[in-house]
């Protein structure tokens, strides 16, 4: 807390040395300087309240998008700096604004959109930046149903298939119960997984994104799915439209089994 505060406030001054810079000590400059100091500082600090729940491949290609949107700015500014040399005209503040800010965040955006769809040379060429492999979010049920694995051996389900540490958890914590019926649900769960891990046309990534201020596991798994644009895969009836409701996409198995029924 105290760092932020710190860092809050050493963004108002460099808005007042900022401001003092633009207008020669006036007073109106020199307010309106504290005040976007201000904004920006907190505008940063909420993104890194973001941040630390973000997967770091989101961060680092949104990172590098940011820096690449940096570079280009400031070659724009060095081409257009002889056009608009008048520090306080209209026409100078807006393209500041539109190149300092519009740039870094277009490169910040497209650099998250590569590391959340996974863009494939095909699709650069052609402009189509549909995701190429679409993650999906397994739950404990539908592991520990096990049918998940014979869908992936038949190729009815490709791409990657996203482990979360706290479902992973939740499978060891019924691995260990007490009861023995729920113990051997718990390893049948455990040894589904590896099984998808050692099969060749399926990946399974193990990710360690949690939400503490959440206890729910379901929960848990509808924000992870928000945060990174993936469907879920479950079993579980009340999951499937919790989900639905909240806009998450949910693939279930029982349904699909249906479906396939004989007429």
């Amino acid at each position: 807390m105290v760092l932020r505060m710190m860092f809050l406030v050493v963004a108002m001054v460099l808005g007042m040395a900022l401001g003092w810079g633009a207008s020669d000590g006036q007073t109106a400059m020199l307010l309106m300087g504290v005040g976007i100091g201000a904004g920006v500082g907190m505008m940063i600090l909420a993104a890194e309240q973001r941040l630390k729940v973000a997967p770091l491949p989101l961060v680092l290609c949104g990172g590098g998008g940011l820096v690449a949107g940096l570079l280009v700015a400031g070659l724009i500014a060095l081409v257009t700096g002889p056009v608009a040399r008048s520090p306080h005209s209209i026409f100078s503040i807006l393209a500041s604004l539109m190149t300092f800010l519009g740039v870094p965040y277009w490169g910040l955006t497209m650099g998250i959109r590569f590391a959340t769809e996974g863009w494939s040379p095909t699709a650069l060429a052609t402009g189509n930046t549909e995701s190429v492999s679409t993650k999906k979010l397994l739950d404990t049920s539908v592991i520990i149903d096990g049918r998940i694995a014979d869908l992936c051996e038949t190729g009815f389900i490709e791409g990657t298939l996203v482990v979360p540490h706290f479902i992973l958890q939740e499978l060891q914590h019924i691995s260990d119960s007490s009861d023995g019926l729920k113990r051997a649900r718990g390893r049948r769960g455990l040894d589904i997984l590896n099984v998808l891990q050692k099969m060749n046309n399926i990946k399974v990534e193990l990710v360690e994104d949690d939400f503490p201020h959440v206890k729910e596991v379901d929960t848990k798994l509808i924000e992870l799915a928000k945060q990174m644009d993936a469907k879920v895969l479950t079993n579980d009836f009340n999951l499937n439209k919790v989900a639905g409701i909240q806009g998450v996409k949910v693939l279930n198995i029982n349904d699909l089994c249906n479906a396939l029924k004989p007429v």
